[in-house]
């Protein structure tokens, strides 16, 4: 038996392995009830003696770390935002309601198995536990959500997946929805490229830093069978970016359309299907409205639904009907449960076939060696059509385009143990997940993902991994680490090259900067602000133009397209141009970039590096506006781990706003100075190890 099968065993029996002389000793770990061990960085380490004691211990987690949080998402998705916090909530619950979230939950909750069912309402009652045992942890304005249920858990995760990243109100109402997704890394590195043999996983997804239900919480999970760390939604009783001695993997936001938006036909009081009219089918609905005097007020509305699914007005009055994919599939979160207590490959795989999860690249790699990348989701399956018709409204008058199904496993693009020793994912079309190219859009339905292009930021994570060379840990977390723009690398010297010949004391002087700087977004970087303000007026304002460029990107030359100017006298006007405004808004051409690009979360105010991912900055950092003289992040790098398992594992992590949001918690920005110094945590796996750590212990109740 492995050290790594051994040293989740003897967590699972309530024992730990301490290294003594080369051999491995179990010790006896005190743990004789359910407890919770609270590390220096506000970690909880769950150990159970029952599965539904970790579930519970992980409810009673969340309400200790992120109670305030938890209970808004949880009134929210109930469709009670208003009754509880007022009328600025109206729109969410009309929303909510609309789309039957709760309705559908409950359904959703029946369907579980009796054990899974046990799990939820046990994460349920840790959260309650935990509030009623600690009444001063709850905001005021929050309480009112309590008791908090297993239907609850089950809709909150339903509105997070099927109605926040799959059909969000903004997206589905309106122009053609952004599909283009944020900003997320994952690599899965087999053993054939490592030093030691080994395979590596990373799991570094990118969301906004302030928006609640995107907050992410780390922990630990100890019960009998498996012993998980990792990190989830705040709000979820299962890890989504999770390892364990046998198995790790992460998700990465795709463009899967997973709901499909149909403009109607108005035909008197119904709509027109395969050239006669429809009645709409119509509920009553309503929610309460908490009004200033604290009284209730209760409002009403008719929702319309027609065959496609419930129907919405855009803001000239045309009808939508919305249909959302996977609302007969009530397994995402057992999925993910089932994906971490996988102990191998075809486990893992079976767990994926069962396609519940709604979206999300997987990126996997485990102890035997394999590694894989799934561009996962439940994805409805149409006759025709390609991804820019489907991500557009598509005509509602005709049944024949109503989805018959979705597409199978077997079906979704993915690769498995390359040649070339890894798989990669920067929310890119699966096209690349390796190179050399083994995926052939051609082989696949038109609407599955666009063909490209491949952003800069997933070139340059294709190209940090690309090659035959093998790789040490520390090779890579230094690529992880990497703050290097790629489009300054392919640009600039062709930049400078043809603003040399330019005799204007602001061109001159952008020259005498840039051609001293490193192309990094470092702290001390001079020249990064500059550089950044002419690629914003170079390719727009998400740098995601490609207009300039002289080749445009092509799938014959993935990693090394776009490039050249298209026009080198209109890039030097434009660097003209960079130099006044970035005196302007910094203060100098060459002002250091981590005097205005802070880490400042409360009393701690850090210098930044990391820049955008659309300039090929793999350490993505989305900086907001300047502000009182300084600009601090609006996305990027939040939760980071980086796991080998190699003999001992090795695993390095960090969560970049802390593992706590409640008031007063030390654990809100204790992490800013690992995540300016451009270094990561240990992450503590074995009880022994935890217990020289160990900041508090909450001993959970029988």
């Amino acid at each position: 038996m492995g050290l790594a099968r051994k040293w989740r065993l003897g967590l699972c029996l309530g024992a730990g392995l301490a290294m003594a002389g080369g051999s491995h000793v179990a010790r006896a770990t005190g743990a004789s009830q359910d407890e919770i061990l609270w590390d220096t960085f506000g970690v909880p380490h769950i150990y159970a003696t029952t599965e539904a004691g970790a579930f519970y211990g992980f409810g009673w987690a969340q309400a200790h770390s992120h109670g305030n949080i938890v209970l808004k998402l949880y009134g929210t998705a109930r469709g009670r935002a208003a009754e509880y916090w007022g009328a600025a909530e109206e729109e969410s619950d009309r929303w909510v309601r609309g789309n039957g979230v709760y309705e559908r939950a409950r359904t959703f909750y029946a369907r579980q198995t009796p054990g899974f069912r046990r799990d939820l309402d046990a994460f349920a009652r840790g959260i309650n536990d935990y509030a009623a045992r600690h009444p001063a942890d709850i905001a005021d304005d929050m309480r009112a959500v309590l008791p908090v249920s297993g239907v609850d858990v089950v809709a909150h995760g339903l509105r997070l997946m099927n109605y926040v990243y799959i059909a969000e109100e903004r997206k589905m109402l309106g122009d053609a929805p952004e599909r283009r997704a944020g900003g997320s890394n994952a690599w899965a590195i087999a053993p054939s490229r490592t030093t030691d043999g080994h395979a590596v996983l990373l799991a570094n997804p990118h969301l906004p830093w302030s928006t609640p239900f995107y907050t992410y919480y780390e922990a630990q999970l100890n019960g009998p069978g498996f012993s998980i760390y990792g990190a989830t939604h705040v709000g979820l009783p299962v890890l989504r970016f999770a390892f364990t001695p046998d198995v790790a993997f992460t998700n990465t936001v795709n463009t899967i359309l997973g709901a499909v938006r149909y403009r109607l036909t108005p035909d008197g009081d119904g709509y027109r299907l395969d050239g006669r009219k429809r009645k709409f089918t119509t509920r009553t609905l309503s929610y309460k409205v908490k009004q200033p005097d604290g009284t209730l007020a209760t409002h009403s509305f008719v929702q319309r639904y027609a065959r496609q699914g419930p129907v919405f007005n855009e803001a000239d009055g045309t009808p939508i009907a919305l249909y959302v994919a996977g609302l007969d599939r009530p397994g995402m979160l057992r999925q993910y449960w089932d994906m971490a207590r996988s102990h191998n490959f075809n486990e893992f795989q079976a767990a994926l076939k069962t396609l519940q999860v709604p979206m999300f690249n997987i990126v996997y790699a485990d102890h035997d060696g394999h590694v894989m990348y799934l561009d996962n989701g439940i994805l409805p399956k149409h006759d025709s059509g390609d991804f820019d018709y489907w991500n557009n409204t598509v005509p509602g008058d005709r049944s024949d385009n109503i989805p018959r199904g979705v597409v199978s496993y077997d079906s979704l693009p993915k690769v498995i143990d390359p040649p070339s020793g890894f798989v990669q994912n920067a929310n890119d079309p699966p096209w690349l997940a390796t190179y050399p190219r083994l995926l052939d859009p051609k082989a696949y339905p038109a609407y599955v993902a666009q063909t490209g292009p491949m952003t800069l930021r997933a070139q340059m994570s294709t190209r940090m991994l690309a090659g035959d060379v093998k790789m040490s840990f520390d090779d890579i977390i230094a690529r992880k680490l990497n703050t290097h723009s790629l489009l300054a690398e392919r640009i600039l010297p062709e930049l400078l090259a043809a603003a040399r010949k330019d005799r204007r004391t602001d061109v001159k002087a952008a020259v005498k900067v840039l051609q001293n700087w490193d192309g990094a977004d470092d702290a001390t970087s001079r020249g990064t602000l500059l550089f950044e303000t002419w690629a914003r007026l170079f390719m727009g304002p998400k740098f995601a133009g490609s207009d300039g460029f002289a080749r445009q990107w092509s799938l014959d030359d993935p990693i090394g397209t776009p490039s050249g100017l298209g026009d080198p006298a209109h890039a030097v006007n434009l660097l003209a141009q960079a130099a006044a405004e970035t005196r302007k808004l910094y203060g100098a051409i060459d002002r250091p970039f981590g005097d205005v690009s802070r880490f400042h979360i409360n009393d701690v105010d850090l210098p930044g590096n990391g820049g955008f991912g659309n300039t090929g900055i793999f350490r993505t950092i989305t900086w907001g506006a300047m502000k009182n003289g300084e600009r601090t992040p609006l996305h990027g790098e939040t939760w980071v781990s980086l796991v080998s398992f190699s003999t001992p594992m090795q695993a390095k992590g960090l969560l970049s706003y802390g593992n706590s949001s409640q008031p007063g918690s030390p654990h809100h920005s204790d992490q800013l100075s690992y995540l300016s110094s451009k270094t990561l945590r240990d992450l503590w796996l074995r009880r022994d190890v935890v217990e020289q750590h160990v900041e508090s212990v909450d001993p959970l109740p029988d």
